[in-house]
């Protein structure tokens, strides 16, 4: 793997040098262990915003090492710089058997991804409709607790609840593409177009929902209680599904 072609081509622009950087570090401590490095999210897109974004990947190893992501931990801060997350670690055994348990994550990473070296073990994975749907379902019903815990945890202190709502908008966004490949739209969609195609399913508004999936928020108690409504209309709507 060592000496297998990286392919950069794909990646955004502004972080496509840092991505190089990223697997030349993989190749270095990964070496031959390494089955495939796939970036997904904005990275691979026109949308990447350096301001907003961070580059999401997957490292997939032969086998799990944690003596290995332990010495990948030290580049952690050097990366960080470079707008490079903590890239997600699965083995092929891993995915091939969490396509029932984790469908929305693994559909997400489908949806939009590069593998810039090494194997894709992405765009041949399939799904069964009724797990995709209890995870949406569960992800709404998530969502709705951690707003009312974020409520208790903030006490009062409102800068608590806007990196809540910053990251609420991330797994709604996620969630509502899920709900939206059960309705026969398994493309890739803008986040804009994923609201207009869920308000057009619900035959309502979600102002708030848009606002914190486009990350356009308005951090005040007022959203926050609006919020909170949304995705009780969402939950009970995957609930029905």
């Amino acid at each position: 793997m060592t000496d297998h072609p990286v392919n950069l081509g794909k990646i955004a622009e502004p972080v496509r040098a840092a991505v190089g950087r990223f697997v030349e570090i993989i190749r270095q401590l990964a070496g031959s262990k390494t089955r495939g490095l796939t970036i997904y999210g904005p990275a691979v897109t026109a949308d990447f915003d350096a301001a907003r974004h961070a580059v999401s990947s997957v490292l997939v190893l032969d086998a799990m090492d944690l003596n290995l992501l332990r010495r990948f931990a030290t580049e952690g801060a050097r990366l960080g710089k470079e707008r490079i997350s903590a890239p997600l670690v699965m083995t092929p055994t891993y995915i091939a058997e969490s396509c029932d348990t984790f469908p929305v994550e693994l559909l997400e990473i489908q949806q939009r991804h590069v593998t810039v070296l090494g194997d894709d073990f992405f765009d041949d994975l399939t799904f069964e409709p009724q797990h995709v749907r209890l995870q949406c379902e569960r992800e709404f019903k998530r969502i709705l607790i951690r707003l009312r815990q974020g409520i208790l945890a903030a006490a009062g202190r409102e800068k608590m609840l806007a990196d809540l709502e910053t990251d609420i908008g991330v797994h709604l966004l996620r969630t509502l593409r899920g709900f939206l490949w059960l309705k026969d739209q398994k493309e890739y969609q803008a986040p804009s177009s994923v609201v207009d195609a869920i308000e057009k399913l619900a035959d309502r508004k979600l102002v708030s929902v848009r606002q914190a999936v486009e990350a356009t928020f308005d951090h005040n108690w007022s959203a926050y209680e609006s919020l909170y409504r949304d995705v009780e209309v969402l939950a009970g709507w995957a609930n029905e599904a």
